[in-house]
């Protein structure tokens, strides 16, 4: 051993946040002069730096270095001791090298966020908001949920789960469903404001205000109406008793005795029977061409989806196949398959990947609206949506060419199109064989955003959030997307485009 080290404090605490220094002494014990290098190693060495770098020391002499530790405020820098050690290397001895230990603790500290999605919610007995909670501290938070109104208790609260656990980093969503104690038979709708809190022990609560629109049961409208048709209806009844025509006769007061016999009378006359028409030969229906029977209509295509393994091997089941040999919601595809065919591998993997949604519960309508094994537009626009970075938004600049562009393009056709037609089977067939090309490694089709393709971010944000406000990918929306959320998720989809199915690339 030709070196002796020493931290100085050995033990040290530094919140995420700021930074804290440690000193290094190190001592050259050896008879020749060398130069050290310093290596931060363990789970925070990305946190810590070393100045210098490196030094250089004459035998018997001790020089010092300062270790900076600079952890973020970030989930990432987690509460609690952590162990770490610095790698003190000899540039002419390198069996001397040697490893200097210490411990530094990393504060606690505590941050979430609350989102209502949607804020705003309608219905006539009940509404079903989504609360969003955010454990952006770097501790587990616990912490209780409960509803309240703004201004009256007209409302009452079942929220699932009332108590949640959340690790750093991650979220956690609570089904609300909010009941009026009276029903509004007739009238206009009424704003009925109200707000769910969430409560940790020793915090102030964290409200979120969100408004329940609640609808007459009968529009006032329809009220007025039916008690028009209800009164001119009773009217025309009176009208139709009581109303009596009056009867005048052009008879004269008979002066004289009849004739004893009186002329008969004319008989009735009887009615004339039409002439019976014969056929026109015009008129007659012309006989079949060659005597046979009329040939049967070809029958049309399948135009409704979900993709089955009936269908030919198209182009959008090779995305799935793709996408799921890089790895998809822990699911993979290593079997055997044919390219674009939805066969036993691919049904498989398929499987896996929407019955890996079952742990979210009835937040993702993934397993709702797609039967398992088939390819629908929940799982296929969760499939695409898990190319972006979780929990993170996707910016899109009308003025800058980005990647991210086709990914977000074909999402959305399919978040949002209930009825496929030409145009959007050749914006899909485009968007889908740049994806391919980029998980293959083939390159990466960049282009900039269409304000057609900002309109889109907008209707899916308003079919899913009812929040037609921001033109942005935020964080929220992809995570909607990455779940399955599309429009109108009960039903399955048409498809009226002549050209489908696209083949597969290869």
């Amino acid at each position: 051993m030709t070196t002796w080290t020493s931290l100085e404090p050995a033990s040290t605490t530094v919140d995420p946040g700021s930074s804290t220094t440690v000193r290094l002494r190190l001592r050259n014990t050896g008879d020749v002069v060398d130069e050290y290098r310093f290596e931060a190693v363990g789970d925070v060495a990305p946190y810590v730096s070393v100045e210098p770098p490196s030094l250089r020391l004459f035998p018997g002499t001790t020089g010092v270095v300062e270790l900076t530790f600079a952890p973020p405020r970030t989930p990432d820098a987690t509460a609690g001791p952590h162990p770490y050690g610095v790698r003190v290397l000899p540039t002419e001895n390198l069996e001397a090298t040697t490893v200097a230990e210490g411990n530094i603790t990393f504060t606690t500290f505590t941050e979430i966020r609350a989102e209502l999605v949607p804020q705003t919610v309608k219905g006539r007995f009940r509404g079903r908001p989504r609360l969003a909670v955010d454990n952006l501290g770097n501790t587990v938070l616990t912490a209780s949920i409960a509803g309240g109104d703004t201004a009256s208790d007209d409302l009452s609260y079942e929220l699932v789960p009332a108590n949640v656990q959340i690790q750093p980093g991650r979220a956690a969503f609570v089904d609300a469903t909010l009941k009026p104690r009276q029903i509004t038979w007739v009238g206009s709708k009424q704003d009925r404001p109200y707000e769910l809190a969430v409560r940790r022990a020793g915090f102030e609560p964290l409200k979120v205000n969100g408004t329940f629109t609640q609808r007459g049961l009968l529009p006032l409208w329809m009220m007025t109406t039916l008690s028009l048709l209800l009164a001119l209806t009773i009217t025309g009844l009176v009208l139709w008793f009581t109303y009596k025509a009056p009867v005048r006769t052009l008879a004269t007061p008979k002066t004289e005795q009849a004739a004893a016999t009186a002329l008969p009378e004319e008989p009735p006359e009887q009615p004339r029977e039409k002439p019976k028409q014969e056929p026109d030969p015009a008129q007659e229906p012309e006989a079949p061409s060659g005597g046979g029977e009329e040939p049967e209509e070809e029958q049309p295509k399948r135009t409704v989806l979900p993709l089955t393994s009936q269908d030919e091997p198209n182009l959008f089941v090779e995305f799935a196949q793709v996408r799921l040999e890089v790895g998809a919601g822990g699911c993979q595809l290593t079997e055997p398959h044919t390219t674009g065919k939805l066969d036993t591998a691919t049904e498989e993997a398929l499987r896996c990947f929407q019955q890996s949604f079952e742990k979210w519960g009835g937040f993702s309508p993934l397993l709702k609206s797609d039967e398992p094994g088939t390819l629908g537009r929940s799982t296929m626009t969760a499939l695409i949506a898990a190319h972006f970075p979780e929990e993170q938004g996707v910016p899109l600049n009308l003025d800058e060419a980005s990647p991210e562009v086709p990914w977000v393009r074909n999402a959305l056709l399919w978040g949002t199109q209930v009825q496929i037609d030409d145009n959007d089977l050749e914006v899909a067939t485009a968007a889908t064989r740049a994806n391919i090309a980029s998980l293959r490694g083939q390159g990466q089709h960049a282009e900039k955003p269409t304000p057609g393709l900002i309109s889109r971010v907008r209707e899916y944000k308003r079919a899913i959030r009812n929040d037609d406000d921001t033109e942005e990918m935020d964080r929220t929306t992809v995570t909607m997307m990455s779940l399955g959320w599309i429009k109108e998720p009960e039903k399955t989809g048409t498809v009226v485009a002549k050209n489908w199915l696209p083949a597969p690339t290869q």
